[in-house]
């Protein structure tokens, strides 16, 4: 014990205000409210649309997207009065807060009020985010529809209107599991396959269609559909098997040769750093807020171009779709895409119209300052206010030099 007590001498317990005013802003975190997304009906807290204000003494406050009323009040209530530049310092903290890991839920919320970070600093600067981030790498960000709108009867006919509106790919789903009737791993592989070959042959291949697999089969069916779009030529093929275990696709990538992609339902760069790391996939689907906020997926970005793997990143909302735009048009230039549902951008009654620039199927960089989105509060449902710093906080440490040292 007395060992232990001289060495927790050199690690005072954590204090984010002890930081020398060189490191600081003059502004600090008064408050932060979370709403939900009105329309959005989905129940489900992993995949919530709600949207976050973080308020700052000096009037500027940031707008987030993501996490669930009792993630975000925790989260939230670490990060009241304390300085909103200091984003990287904040995610530790928070990340590492409260004893043990967040889980994927967490993240969500911890990404959420993370993005609204990135708003304020990029507000009080007069720059937009991705001028923070490094600046532009590219001049757009190619897109691709998932259930393509259009008034064409035929899958094929949907397919050709997709590539003729400027998007890059159109992604299709494996045939059944829908409604009440039994999911047939034999006749669904078979279809699948039939529906595949039939879609490649209306957009003339060329990486101009792309299929997601959504984990619905067991290895020998998943297998037996990529032997046969081997010869086809999809951008990708997503969620070959389940995604509980990562390291089934060193078996995976043994036995296909199609593009791999998967991480959707993965959030920091441990739950992909070594499907990247050991080329078992070719491209990544993590997204916003999911991994935890855009240091995060900088991070994860940076992790891709060192082994050439692409980001196509899942959506998932409006705002977060805004901000993915900031991150992959200020990351490296490796080959990304960004999904759109029905191959359009939403635009919620509660965000300015132009809070997203979408033309002829691109995606492009918004160059106001922050994220470039103005949030009506008035037209979102108010859920709570956190003021308050929480009164259970758990020790943390800081290492001599000021940074966050695990307890």
């Amino acid at each position: 014990m007395a060992a232990l007590g001289s060495a927790a001498l050199n690690f005072p317990l954590f204090s984010t205000r002890a930081a020398s005013t060189e490191t600081s802003s003059d502004l600090k975190i008064t408050k932060v409210r979370y709403y939900s997304a009105p329309g959005y009906t989905k129940p489900l807290f992993n995949q919530t649309r709600g949207i976050v204000e973080v308020f700052t003494n000096e009037g500027i406050v940031g707008i987030g997207e993501g996490g669930f009323k009792d993630t975000i009040e925790q989260c939230a209530q670490m990060i009241i009065g304390e300085d909103p530049f200091r984003i990287e310092h904040l995610w530790q903290y928070v990340y590492r807060g409260m004893f043990y890991p967040p889980g994927r839920e967490k993240l969500h919320a911890l990404g959420a009020l993370e993005m609204a970070l990135w708003d304020i600093k990029g507000k009080a600067l007069g720059v937009p985010v991705y001028d923070l981030l490094g600046g532009a790498t590219r001049d757009y960000v190619e897109c691709y529809a998932t259930g393509f709108r259009s008034s064409a009867e035929t899958i094929e006919e949907k397919a050709q209107a997709c590539i003729e509106a400027g998007l890059r790919s159109f992604r299709i789903g494996p045939t059944g599991g829908n409604g009440d009737e039994p999911f047939g791993f034999y006749k669904n592989a078979k279809t699948t396959i039939e529906l595949s070959q039939r879609v490649d042959e209306a957009v003339g291949g060329s990486g101009n269609w792309a299929i997601d697999l959504h984990t619905r089969f067991d290895t020998p069916e998943a297998i037996k559909i990529c032997d046969a779009l081997e010869e086809l030529e999809p951008y990708f093929v997503e969620d070959i098997v389940r995604s509980e275990n990562p390291k089934l696709y060193r078996t995976i990538r043994q036995k296909t040769k199609v593009p791999i992609a998967v991480g959707e339902q993965f959030g920091d760069r441990w739950d992909s750093n070594e499907l990247i790391e050991d080329h078992l996939i070719d491209y990544t689907r993590f997204t916003l807020p999911n991994t935890g906020g855009i240091s995060e997926f900088k991070k994860l970005a940076a992790i891709c171009e060192t082994h050439y793997v692409g980001m196509i990143p899942h959506f998932t909302g409006p705002l977060s779709t805004a901000t993915l735009v900031h991150v992959l048009g200020s990351s490296s230039p490796s080959r990304c895409m960004m999904e759109l549902v029905g191959g359009e951008p939403e635009r919620p009654a509660y965000f300015n119209e132009d809070y997203i620039v979408f033309r002829e199927g691109k995606l492009y960089l918004n160059p106001k300052p922050g994220l470039g989105v103005e949030f009506d509060s008035e037209k979102a449902d108010f859920v709570i206010e956190v003021a308050e710093k929480t009164k259970f906080p758990h020790p943390i440490l800081k290492s001599p030099d000021g940074s966050i040292h695990n307890w």
